[in-house]
């Protein structure tokens, strides 16, 4: 039996559909203690099933991502483990970096069922795992004190709300340069510059980055304040469809 097919048996289905089930029997407990709270405190059935409608339906088109991620990672993964990290923990950009970071780590020339072992699995499962949980840790530990400081209870008026922006700023400038450095890196060592190197991922980065900001120059300009919550999702699509392409016509 191939790792494929093992990471895709019957038995991790239900490990791992097991846990996904939990989690969402506690969103739909929580769903009908808020409906309750919600009737409790005199609010408008009409509106509270208007909230409920939009929030579907403005939920649908950014999963999109998810299940592109699943599907990604799925070909290397099995199904069952991506389709847990990312619908109870995980975030899309987290785990196909660390997936891809540890696959290297172990000796893989990049994420691929072809060079997959059993050793290599656990290694790639266990960091994308462990190296996740410290955000709900630190919450533990510390958001009473954070969220203290955003209600201006800090003693600094709320200055933990400013730190919080530069801090989420700089995380994401940093991952950025990082994507885009060893974008750089492939294309400048793959041959003689400018020529041979493979500028591929240096296009699609541009081309996912466009269509980002096209979708919040269209949010925030004209008044589409909607197209936000699908912008990560469209992007994403652009970019594949892009890649795609990229690789027909090159």
């Amino acid at each position: 039996m191939s790792i494929l097919s093992q990471l895709n048996s019957p038995p991790i289905y239900a490990i791992c559909g097991g846990i996904v089930a939990f989690v969402a029997a506690i969103c739909v407990v929580f769903m009908v203690r808020a409906w309750r709270a919600g009737i409790a405190l005199g609010m408008d059935r009409t509106k509270m099933r208007r909230v409920i409608t939009a929030s579907v339906t403005f939920s649908a088109l950014p999963s999109v991502g998810i299940l592109l991620g699943v599907i990604a990672l799925s070909g290397s993964l099995g199904t069952p483990w991506p389709w847990l990290r990312l619908s109870v923990v995980g975030a899309l950009h987290y785990e196909t970096q660390v997936a891809q970071t540890a696959a290297e780590q172990v000796g893989m020339s990049s994420l691929s069922a072809a060079e997959m072992t059993p050793g290599a699995f656990t290694t790639i499962a266990l960091l994308m795992s462990a190296c996740i949980m410290w955000g709900m840790v630190l919450s533990i530990l510390f958001s009473k004190r954070y969220l203290g400081r955003l209600s201006g209870g800090g003693g600094r008026g709320g200055a933990g709300a400013g730190f919080g922006d530069r801090a989420m700023t700089a995380m994401f400038i940093g991952l950025i340069c990082a994507y885009v450095g060893s974008y750089v890196g492939t294309f400048v060592s793959g041959g003689r510059f400018p020529f041979n190197g493979d500028w591929s991922p240096l296009a699609v980065a541009g081309l996912s980055g466009l269509a980002m900001a096209g979708c919040l120059y269209l949010s925030e300009k004209r008044g589409m304040a909607w197209l936000e919550s699908f912008a990560i999702a469209g992007s994403m699509l652009v970019g594949m469809a892009g890649a795609v392409l990229l690789r027909l016509w090159v």
